[in-house]
């Protein structure tokens, strides 16, 4: 019922924005006005009954989310010029409904035989919110196109009083939420891969969401990521997606072998895997505790993860990494442990895959959902740092949130 509705609100934005479309068009040649105005109802009703299709045909179940990705992208850049116009539309509409009823009352009260008349849209108005629409128009097709390959390399400088001498500048690189079911162009995604290895870190890890839903999205990626290497190692965790709640399975058997052969993927892939337990990463005399655990999320994710199991068998002393897919688990368990865990890294939030990063300011509409979404944040001695994902879901492109490759580099704070 709630896919219904949706799809009432989409027609009745699309019938309203229409006259904006119209009345732009005044005066222009009848062929180019025919041409724009048909492709206008075209491209939406093509959508709508495809996803319609997607839905009640049991694919969206089945993991068809690829075919379901491009069809939500193309509706985001479809519709996301339409909200900008609507509001145009909306004043212009009470301000002609205003003069209107304005003329109606003074022909009552003054006994005037004129009768008052509806003003029509004006042309200029059209014009000024379909030029506005147009930017983000623009902006979301550059993101499907460009903006989702073109990988940024974060550099994290982080600073701790007792990190062990020996690990004074050891780097690690952070990769998240790949969801590989997603990926449309290979060569583009080893590039991306490469990127990774080309910062010569000592640690790589990932932190969730391998897929989308089915391990055999990552068979043809495999090779890719395979290649992958650091001279300590490359760990990994699961992240919700990994988990295949989100798709209809035949059998609650077949669900778990979904998840039974996820994990053999990180293996093949050179991951290890780190299901509520904790590895001692060694170098020289010295260790840290690299602790990993499976999923844990507020607003409805599923809450597998357990830190305490985790983290029962390493001492307070000890020096504390732990990935956690899902950044609220930070505030919501981690920070109040009794065991101080030095730096924890995530992802989950993608940055929504849209917003404004510039020097000195970074938004995103995430930050309404969750209250740490992207980059570095510290509190009470702990440090968290958010990866903004290697892939994409949903809308297939990136807008100002770019896919992150992230390089930590642990630095032992000087003392006198």
């Amino acid at each position: 019922m709630r896919f219904i509705i949706v799809i009432i609100i989409w027609l009745l934005i699309d019938f309203y924005c229409f006259n904006a479309f119209k009345t732009a068009l005044q005066n222009t040649q009848n062929y180019s006005k025919v041409i724009t105005l048909t492709l206008y109802w075209v491209v939406d009703l093509f959508l709508i009954s495809s996803i319609l299709y997607l839905n009640f045909s049991g694919k969206l179940e089945n993991g068809g989310v690829k075919s379901f990705s491009l069809l939500f992208g193309l509706t985001v850049v479809s519709l996301s010029p339409k909200l900008i116009i609507t509001p145009f539309l909306l004043i212009e509409d009470i301000v002609r409904i205003f003069i209107y009823s304005f003329q109606k009352i003074t022909s009552i009260l003054y006994l005037n035989q004129m009768e008052p008349t509806f003003i029509g849209r004006r042309k200029i108005v059209s014009q000024i919110s379909i030029g506005l629409a147009a930017i983000p128009f623009l902006g979301l097709i550059y993101g499907i196109v460009r903006g989702k390959y073109d990988y940024r390399v974060h550099k994290v400088d982080v600073f701790f009083d007792d990190l062990p001498l020996e690990f004074d500048g050891f780097k690690i690189t952070q990769l998240s939420d790949i969801h590989s079911g997603s990926f449309d162009n290979k060569e583009a995604v080893e590039k991306g891969v490469k990127l990774a290895n080309d910062q010569n870190s000592d640690l790589i890890v990932f932190t969730g969401d391998l897929v989308n839903n089915k391990a055999e999205e990552m068979d043809e990626w495999i090779p890719t990521f395979s290649k992958l290497k650091a001279p300590f190692g490359q760990y990994s965790i699961l992240g919700n997606h990994d988990y295949g709640d989100y798709v209809k399975w035949d059998s609650e058997e077949e669900k778990k072998n979904n998840l039974k052969r996820l994990k053999e993927v990180h293996k093949e892939i050179g991951f290890n895997l780190l299901l509520n337990t904790t590895v001692k990463v060694k170098k020289g005399n010295s260790s840290i505790a690299l602790i990993g655990v499976e999923n844990w999320g507020m607003r409805g994710f599923h809450q597998y993860g357990d830190l305490d199991k985790a983290i029962s068998s390493i001492d307070q002393s000890e020096f504390k990494i732990l990935l956690s897919h899902d950044p609220s688990h930070w505030e919501q368990k981690t920070l109040k442990h009794e065991k101080h865990v030095h730096l924890t890294l995530a992802g989950h939030t993608h940055g929504m895959q849209f917003g404004i990063e510039i020097p000195g300011f970074k938004w995103s509409p995430v930050k309404y959902i969750y209250k740490q979404w992207a980059g570095a944040y510290k509190k009470n001695g702990k440090y968290l740092y958010i990866n903004r994902g290697f892939g994409f879901i949903g809308y297939p492109g990136r807008v100002g949130i770019l896919p992150e490759v992230t390089v930590l580099t642990l630095k032992r704070t000087k003392t006198s």
